[in-house]
């Protein structure tokens, strides 16, 4: 069963809606009482999703509200974000060897970005699961695979949440489309890379993206540098944004058993005959 997630509440942790008026509740969680109201007390009243005091986020899922409509826009932004690559000379003068890893490893930052430039917005439905407790008491599988919608649409709401709100950060700076084809340079060409046969000349072709895009908002923006880290440091926090859970929230329903990998490679050119 599907349950849309209101706005107010999309963030929310289940860790605060506990019932403690419940018996069952107060019996079973006795033992941890005074950890929880340590955690209360000190914890942030900015609780991030990824905070190490709860887990609940991530446990959450999480599927598309129109998944017909959304995929279908996800779609398109990828297929722009190919066509970007493939317009790239300095892309395909490189061995295909780096390109294999370039792609393997940018796909996702790339993809999230182009939703950023589309400003493509989605809303969610959270899956309920039936409760540790009632699984047990039911003798049923304690396996994740016998779960709602388990094997494919969903994702966990700690990333999706993750991901919002990278969006919404893009969308607040009102970023130009120079801006973002310079940024796209400097996540393709990732440097970090380090098994890349070419690293000196992908370092080469990062850091004059770089360049490039401080030179712009300098220009544009009165020397306003601050601009120009902020962005940065956004474009880094693309990489923590994890790859499967895109691709299961926007591509599995057309993919179907496929792997987007290959197919990102083969759309491409990329040489293949050793997969």
């Amino acid at each position: 069963m599907a349950t849309e997630i209101p706005a107010e509440k999309f963030g929310k942790c289940q860790c605060e809606t506990h019932h403690a008026t419940s018996i069952l509740y107060q019996i079973l969680n006795k033992e941890h009482r005074s950890e929880t109201k340590w955690h209360q007390q000190y914890r942030s009243p900015h609780c991030s999703t990824g905070s190490k005091g709860c887990s609940c986020m991530d446990r959450r899922r999480v599927v598309l509200k129109t998944p017909e409509a959304t995929c279908r826009r996800a779609s398109e932004v990828l297929l722009k974000t190919l066509t970007f690559i493939r317009n790239l000379p300095s892309f395909y003068h490189m061995p295909w060897e780096d390109q294999l890893v370039l792609i393997q490893q940018n796909w996702a930052p790339l993809f999230v970005l182009g939703m950023a430039q589309e400003k493509v917005d989605f809303d969610l439905r959270e899956i309920s699961a039936p409760s540790l407790l009632k699984k047990i008491l039911l003798k049923q599988p304690l396996t994740a695979s016998n779960e709602l919608g388990s094997s494919s649409l969903e994702a966990s709401l700690a990333e999706v949440q993750k991901m919002k709100n990278l969006l919404w950060k893009f969308w607040d700076l009102d970023i130009s489309a120079k801006e973002y084809a310079y940024l796209k340079g400097i996540i393709l060409f990732n440097s970090g890379c380090h098994v890349l046969k070419w690293l000196p000349y992908v370092q080469t072709l990062q850091q004059e993206a770089r360049q490039a895009l401080m030179e712009f908002i300098s220009t544009m923006f009165h020397r306003n540098l601050g601009r120009f880290a902020w962005i940065l440091q956004l474009v880094a926090s693309l990489r923590d944004i994890d790859a499967d859970a895109i691709e299961e929230l926007f591509f599995r329903p057309i993919l179907g058993e496929a792997t987007l990998n290959v197919l990102l490679l083969q759309t491409l050119y990329i040489k293949l005959d050793w997969l």
